[in-house]
């Protein structure tokens, strides 16, 4: 199983570097450590950024990366992946 801060706390160190606010996901890519490539894991939990982008429903802007990661784990959480 997922462990939701471990997540939380990989989702801010990747987006953190954005330029907030963003508008869309190519906002986010450049402050990637490994572009959509970069990979988020934990427990039995796996997924690229570029797969992150597919399951959210992408609900821009985010004023911060807080509102953002916040967005994130409530919509994996909704959907049973965490």
């Amino acid at each position: 199983m997922a462990d939701e801060a471990e997540l939380r706390e990989q989702f801010t160190e990747a987006f953190e570097g954005a330029d907030y606010p963003i508008s869309s996901p190519m906002d986010l890519v450049p402050a990637l450590p490994n572009g959509p490539g970069t990979t988020f894991e934990s427990g039995d939990f796996s997924m690229t950024a570029m797969e992150l982008n597919t399951k959210l429903s992408g609900d821009f802007p985010y004023e911060s990366v807080d509102e953002f990661v916040d967005e994130v784990i409530e919509e994996l959480k909704e959907q049973d992946h965490i």
